[in-house]
């Protein structure tokens, strides 16, 4: 498991209802980071229906849902699982801190 937290971005960069990728160096894995309305939240950037970057698609404030713009298979941006089909599988959730001002990140997966 990764101990080493990854910088996504200033805090005063990512406003509710935006997104922002990430790379976390240690792992190798995209990651992307949702402003929640003031919660933040991060999943790994890739879809679980075909290896897709979601950040390519529309985030959904309102619904708290991330759209693959490939197929249209849904994803909740909280928990990472699948809201429909082509995606049966969710997607790796990952832990984010708020520390200096700043969004961080982490693939924690063994």
């Amino acid at each position: 498991m990764s101990e080493n937290w990854t910088f996504v971005c200033a805090l005063s960069e990512l406003l509710p209802g935006e997104m922002k990728t990430a790379w976390d160096e240690m792992t190798s894995v995209p990651i992307v980071v949702f402003n929640h309305d003031g919660q933040y939240f991060a999943l790994e950037d890739r879809c679980s229906h075909e290896d897709f970057e979601l950040s390519a698609g529309g985030y959904d404030p309102g619904s708290g849902s991330i759209e693959c713009v490939l197929h249209g298979a849904r994803f909740d941006i909280r928990d990472g699982r699948a809201l429909c089909a082509p995606a049966y599988t969710g997607v790796a959730k990952f832990p984010v801190k708020l520390e200096h001002d700043a969004i961080w990140t982490r693939d924690d997966r063994e």
